[in-house]
């Protein structure tokens, strides 16, 4: 079951880029977390690039996208790359699911995450999550108003 309202929000550090590690404790402001089953695929295409387009709006309210998927490092990079991405992509890879099984939205079955939001304020409370059905995007209005109530 996905962390919910209220919930203290697992940390954790995982690479971005090559050389590159993120660490939720390090990110000061609010952050959306976007857990995305898989690199690729149409729905998380789509998602993510919803999420690009709405970055700035994120960007001026002083809140962090992080995209999150148990996909490699270099996979991340090539789908960012094509895809033009603008906010990190961050590999849940090995060992494979921890920190999307630290939120509670794994999917050991499968071997990937549910495609989840959580948005998370700058006492590193869950301050919002929302679980989407994985062939369904769930855009960015509700994380976008989930932030503007932070500020």
């Amino acid at each position: 079951m996905a962390l919910e309202k209220g919930a203290a929000a697992p940390d954790f550090t995982l690479f971005a880029a090559p050389g590159e590690e993120v660490t939720l404790s390090g990110i000061d402001g609010p952050v959306v977390l976007i857990f995305y089953p898989a690199d690729w695929s149409p729905v998380c295409s789509d998602e993510l690039s919803v999420f690009t387009a709405a970055n700035k709006l994120f960007q001026a309210r002083g809140a962090q996208l992080l995209g999150i998927s148990v996909d490699s490092l270099w996979s991340h990079q090539a789908f960012k790359a094509d895809r033009k991405l603008e906010f990190p992509l961050l590999a849940d890879f090995h060992p494979k699911g921890e920190i999307a099984q630290s939120y509670g939205v794994y999917r050991p079955n499968d071997g990937i995450s549910e495609r989840a939001l959580f948005v998370i304020d700058r006492d590193r409370h869950i301050a919002w999550s929302e679980v989407s059905p994985i062939g369904v995007s769930p855009g960015a209005d509700g994380a976008l108003r989930a932030v503007e109530a932070l500020t």
